[in-house]
């Protein structure tokens, strides 16, 4: 090769070893060999891991790089496999397990300040005399009222384990002083049922929130009292349930369905076909029961509304269930961490999954509730496809579908009157109904205490008026943007929801639900289902 053309290639080769390394971004010194080629003891994860720990340039906290690998690791397979640290593994299982440790308060943050909605019955709180209207302004000689305290905070403060003693000063309205008192934490239950009551003289309600450890206890103290008060119907909300206990679900179920009755059935590759049927002691086998369902169902609230519908047991009502189809097992690792990987698909007793799609988008996959929206599936049923091979019979030749959650036999569209009311939305968006009505109460506790029960409040307190001019001025003393657009056609909805959240704070969910449902059309539909099935 010349002389001349010689420097031209050598040139060409550094530009182009130049150009490649810019575009890999590999700008190593060397190289070399990882381990031996001879050796036959080449752990990949664990070498590299070993390695990064060595050679890096850095200092690198081990620990985390592998909670961090196994975090990656998961979500790869699909959205509800999971890695959970030890830090985060008790508050991730305490709604399930029903219970927790701590004073048994339920509160919230108004105006810098720990306000005690009411303490838990039972609980440790109750038991040293502290009232709701309490408001919480020193945790052990400290000051938490005003210094901008969260939520996480109050936890953090004011849980802890069994048996530990905890110093508050409370401020009540009718003292001059700061009172103190020394609580003993305890175990705080966490109730999976938020409200049971009879809506008439024989239609039951019983709204399960979670299927938790303690569900189906709770299931049947709740319909057994409903029963001693006259059920003869029963509406089953699980509006909202993203599921929980597989075992919960069926027992629920197995209330409903006769002896041998399959419920569900799981199976994955390594886990064989695993078939749960109803045994002969349902209680409620033939007590007609309606069950409302919507996108925010999920999992063991599909097991449940599944069963009922693929045995024509009873009526779905709402809007399709959110598709989670996927059955997790937890396993403990030594260091206190916990594993949920999915071992398994269910089925529902036709034969039908319910696992909507997914890939490795698990942003793509949860948004798909937003698709929802956008596509109009959540304001009509005929936006809702599925094709010819995901269509199954029931016993009774009703078609029903897999593929992507459980469709309802009646479809209720969500309710869009607050969404399109600048007013009601920007009240809503602040919080200013639940803060009023707080206020309310504590400022007027003394002479709300002559109703001694909720149907003596139902029936004689009245918003419209008084009440209701106190809440527009309320609203307009706030320093918030609140956009007065469509004011009056909001006045029946908040009626309702006012009264809704003042008996909250004096009955508890007991009050709170029954005045809600008047303006409910999930509800409503469910009412009128059974008026129809029982006229026809």
């Amino acid at each position: 090769m010349s002389r001349t053309i010689m420097p031209i290639v050598l040139a060409l080769v550094l530009a182009s070893g130049l150009f490649l390394g810019s575009r890999l971004n590999v700008p190593f010194i060397t190289q070399r060999s990882f381990l031996s080629p001879k050796t036959n003891n080449f752990n990949k994860f664990s070498d590299v891991l070993t390695y990064i720990q060595h050679e890096y340039v850095d200092t690198v906290d081990r620990d985390m790089l592998v909670d961090i690998s196994i975090e990656k690791m998961l979500q790869s397979l699909d959205p509800h496999s999971a890695y959970i640290r030890t830090e985060e593994l008790r508050a991730a299982n305490e709604p399930l397990e029903g219970n927790f440790e701590g004073i048994g308060v339920e509160f919230h943050i108004q105006a810098d300040t720990i306000m005690v909605v009411s303490p838990i019955a039972g609980g440790p709180s109750e038991a040293v005399g502290i009232l709701s209207g309490d408001r919480i302004v020193m945790v052990e000689d400290t000051l938490v009222a005003g210094v901008g305290i969260t939520n996480a905070d109050v936890m953090q403060k004011l849980r802890g384990p069994g048996g530990t003693e905890v110093n508050v000063s409370i401020y009540r309205r009718s003292e001059n002083e700061l009172i103190d008192f020394i609580i003993k934490r305890g175990n705080i239950p966490i109730y999976s049922i938020d409200v049971a009551y009879m809506v008439n003289d024989s239609i039951g309600y019983i709204k399960i929130s979670r299927f938790a450890a303690t569900t189906y206890d709770e299931f049947i103290e709740s319909a057994r009292q409903l029963e001693n008060s006259g059920m003869k119907k029963l509406i089953l909300d699980l509006r909202g349930n993203p599921g929980g206990y597989l075992d919960a679900a069926t027992k629920v179920s197995d209330e409903f369905l006769p002896a041998k009755k399959m419920i569900v059935y799981t199976e994955g590759k390594s886990r064989p076909k695993t078939t749960y049927n109803a045994t002969n002691e349902g209680s409620y086998e033939s007590l007609p029961v309606v069950v409302l369902i919507d996108e925010g169902s999920a999992s063991a609230s599909e097991i449940l509304a599944g069963a009922i519908q693929d045995w024509d047991r009873g009526t779905i009502i709402g809007r399709r269930s959110f598709g989670k189809g996927l059955v997790q097992e937890q396993t403990l690792l030594p260091d206190g961490s916990a594993i949920r990987l999915t071992i398994a698909r269910y089925y529902t007793p036709t034969g039908r999954s319910i696992q909507k799609p997914y890939s490795d988008d698990i942003e793509k996959y949860y948004n798909e509730l937003n698709d929802r929206l956008l596509n109009n599936e959540l304001y009509s049923a005929d936006s809702i496809h599925f094709p010819d091979s995901l269509k199954y019979r029931t016993p009774a030749g009703r078609i029903v579908y897999g593929g992507g959650g459980i469709m309802p036999d009646i479809f209720v569209p969500v309710d869009s009157s607050g969404r399109n009311n600048p007013f009601l939305v920007s009240i809503a968006r602040q919080g200013l109904v639940s803060q009023f009505a707080y206020n309310y109460v504590d400022a007027n506790r003394q002479s709300l205490s002559k109703f001694e029960n909720f149907n003596s409040f139902n029936k004689t307190f009245l918003v419209e008026g008084k009440v209701y001019n106190e809440f527009l001025s309320f609203v307009n003393s706030q320093e918030l943007v609140v956009v007065n657009e469509k004011k009056e056609e909001s006045k029946s909805i908040l009626l309702n929801q006012l009264k809704a959240f003042i008996a909250r704070q004096l009955f508890n969910n007991d009050g709170f639900y029954p005045i809600l449902h008047q303006k409910d059309k999930g509800f409503q539909k469910a009412l009128k289902s059974f008026i129809i099935t029982t006229s026809t």
